[in-house]
């Protein structure tokens, strides 16, 4: 009530100056009736309890809710960025996490409209979660503890939906179990083929150490996950029977950990099937198909007025500029003069040297990919956090051997680092990662190459690894 009696007191100041004499009772009563109608009508008449299953109705201090004040006006949702910096943005009621991702977009002026996710962050307790792109924002925002520091983080996630397009990978036949279905002639890859076509979780099975609440140790249990829930028994069969006991949420918090990338992303994806079902198929197919759509309908609405001042000129010809008229020609026409400006820059960076400080093209430090000084270690964090997806790169500075540079790259749920290393040919410098036999002039000249071409690599750079700043 500390709002209401400032205002309060603020009234009082004010009355007090207007009349030149402290007011009366029968001035104060109706201005107190008032503030504290409109202060009750601001304030939600059910506070949300964020662990309804800990408590009953009957004892709980707290009304039980799980959702957001039923109200057609907007809310303001506060959204930070890996910068650590945030940004409020107003959302509806009912707005997902995909919508508010395409809000986020738009506000932060993003260049592109894919692969972006909303992750549920707890750092105290070293929690993070991707909300599904069809989960209501808000009534997950009321589950949180009111005192609590949980956050919502604005980020890539390449790997969101990167099992439907890679089952085998995620799913291995190691640890599918023996259905009736692989029986009857069918291999598991086709069985998750037709398992994730029709949104129904693949039943796996396999060894998982558990840490549970009231002890300090790990210990190793044999899991399998079916249609009718998650088991698991501590003598390691493959089979349900009698010695198996059905693990329950609400009376047994375990902490799982598993002994492999692979192993921990089949299990958290067979999870999400188990809980959703089709509706991630039905979020695949459209993560698909929207985001071209509203990208091309973007960058035409969203042109400023000094943009549209601007006009494309071709300077080519001997009879003075003209004017490009045509929108495919302009940017035909911007490109080339971009890639003729970095040939420009790079030539006279690598023209034979007369001071022996001189260093290669640093045109690198400008782009998304490429993030200065980063260890490994802070290298792996930053892929795995975006998602291990073959082709997801990030290119930094060697930390062990001087003007050298490192590419990371994931490949099959693995982050592999390549060393870029300077190389000097007829007094020209330029990297290679091939002791000379293919050479460089600059850094993006290396990483659009391996875009294209594989080279050496296992697979062609395909995702850049960027800090989301708000």
């Amino acid at each position: 009530h500390t709002t209401t009696t400032n205002h309060v007191a603020f009234s009082y100041r004010v009355v007090e100056q207007q009349h030149g004499r402290k007011p009366e009772l029968d001035h104060i009563v109706p201005l107190l009736n008032s503030l504290m109608e409109s202060f009750s009508s601001s304030v939600p008449s059910i506070i949300p309890n964020p662990f309804p299953e800990l408590c009953s109705p009957s004892k709980s201090p707290t009304l039980i809710s799980s959702l957001p004040p039923t109200s057609s006006a907007k809310h303001l949702l506060k959204v930070y960025g890996e910068d650590r910096h945030s940004r409020s943005v107003w959302v509806s009621p009912g707005a997902t996490a995909r919508e508010v991702c395409h809000t986020l977009v738009q506000t932060a002026h993003c260049s592109d409209q894919e692969n972006w996710a909303l992750l549920e962050l707890h750092p105290t307790l070293g929690l993070e979660r991707c909300l599904e792109d069809h989960e209501v924002v808000l009534e997950v925002q009321a589950t949180w503890s009111l005192k609590g520091d949980t956050r919502l983080v604005f980020c890539k996630n390449y790997a969101k939906y990167e099992f439907f397009r890679k089952p085998v990978l995620f799913f291995p036949e190691s640890m599918i179990s023996d259905s009736a279905d692989v029986s009857k002639g069918m291999t598991s890859s086709e069985l998750i083929q037709n398992l994730l076509r029709s949104g129904t979780c693949p039943e796996i099975q396999g060894f998982l150490q558990v840490k549970e609440s009231s002890r300090k140790s790990w210990k190793k249990v044999y899991f399998f996950l079916r249609r009718s829930g998650l088991y698991c028994s501590t003598k390691g069969s493959s089979k349900v029977s009698a010695s198996s006991r059905r693990v329950r949420a609400s009376q047994d918090l375990k902490i799982l950990c598993a002994e492999s990338e692979q192993t921990r992303t089949c299990w958290t994806s067979a999870f999400r099937l188990f809980k959703y079902g089709k509706q991630l198929q039905c979020n695949y197919q459209l993560s698909k198909s929207s985001p071209r759509i509203l990208e091309g309908k973007n960058q035409t609405e969203g042109k400023s007025k000094s943009e549209d001042s601007l006009v494309a000129m071709d300077f080519s010809g001997k009879t003075g500029g003209r004017v490009i008229q045509n929108p495919t020609e302009a940017e035909n026409a911007e490109r080339e003069e971009g890639q003729a400006w970095r040939r420009r820059e790079a030539l006279r960076c690598s023209l034979p040297n007369l001071n022996p400080g001189a260093r290669p093209s640093s045109i690198h430090r400008s782009q998304p990919w490429f993030h200065g000084g980063v260890s490994r270690k802070e290298a792996q964090r930053l892929i795995e956090k975006q998602g291990l997806v073959d082709g997801m790169f990030l290119v930094r500075d060697s930390q062990q051997h001087a003007q050298c540079f490192v590419l990371s790259l994931c490949f099959q749920l693995k982050t592999k680092h390549y060393l870029m290393i300077p190389f000097e040919d007829g007094g020209r410098k330029y990297f290679t990662m091939d002791d000379g036999l293919t050479l460089f002039i600059d850094l993006l000249q290396l990483v659009e190459f391996h875009q294209i071409n594989r080279g050496i690599l296992p697979v062609c750079l395909k995702h850049p690894c960027v800090c989301v700043a708000l």
